[in-house]
């Protein structure tokens, strides 16, 4: 639709925000590839993707780390696959069941992860094998390399976490809105009133933060758990019975 918006108005320029994790960077990707085609001149994105198991990777790594098990989203396993958590798994000796987002998948995939630790296992197991294939979605894969190269990315509460995010390629630079338009982002303080870091990292709970619900809310959000309606703030305010009228 965004290429189709900046086909109708040439004298406009249109920049797309394209932003998420692996699962929403096929679409962007191929937006590109399109907007290539037909040689438009006026359409850009402005790429903000991250990548999941290196973030995966920074956690566990973490000194405070007191992960046991991970759940793996499904929805990024479906165009990724599972070969990038076997060796993670093996690495660090923790169970990864990907799963998949009804109340069913997650309590399997929960069981599923507490046999592997009774059992003194590590291994990478598919809870969501009605949609996830090992190797995914080749084409999907394809086209996010046909547009996207791996960087360094900031993520907001960690810092930066070394080849957990995607760039666009030279050979699509015209359509990189940082570099058409000379975008310099300025690096944002991170409030030092937030323990998002600690929440993403699961070292302390939403409500172990001293500002969860009060000055903290999705209306006027600290930091980026409450920021998202998809983050561990915003779900244990939502279902706290703290919503506002």
């Amino acid at each position: 639709e965004a290429v189709k918006i900046a086909e109708d108005n040439p004298d406009k320029e249109v920049v797309f925000f394209a932003v998420g994790f692996e699962t929403t960077a096929p679409a962007n990707a191929l937006s590109v590839v399109h907007a290539h085609r037909k040689n438009l001149k006026n359409y850009s994105i402005l790429a903000s993707h991250v990548l999941v198991p290196p973030a995966m990777k920074a956690v566990i790594n973490d000194e405070e780390s007191k992960i046991d098990g991970f759940l793996a989203a499904g929805h990024v396993c479906t165009i990724m696959g599972n070969a990038e958590y076997h060796p993670l798994s093996e690495e660090f000796k923790v169970p990864i069941v990907v799963t998949g987002f009804e109340p069913l998948d997650v309590l399997q995939g929960i069981l599923m992860v507490i046999r592997q630790l009774e059992q003194h296992k590590a291994q990478v197991e598919n809870q969501y094998s009605r949609i996830v294939k090992e190797e995914g979605n080749p084409n999907a894969q394809h086209m996010i390399y046909e547009v996207f190269e791996i960087q360094n990315q900031t993520w907001r509460g960690i810092g930066e976490i070394p080849e957990s995010g995607y760039g666009i390629k030279e050979k699509y630079a015209q359509f990189d809105a940082i570099k058409k338009f000379e975008i310099d982002i300025e690096e944002v303080p991170e409030n030092p009133e937030c323990i998002s870091g600690q929440i993403m990292k699961g070292i302390k709970k939403p409500f172990e933060c001293a500002q969860f619900g009060k000055k903290c809310k999705p209306t006027n959000p600290l930091g980026a758990p409450m920021v998202s309606s998809e983050g561990a703030c915003a779900a244990y305010y939502h279902f706290s019975g703290m919503v506002e009228a």
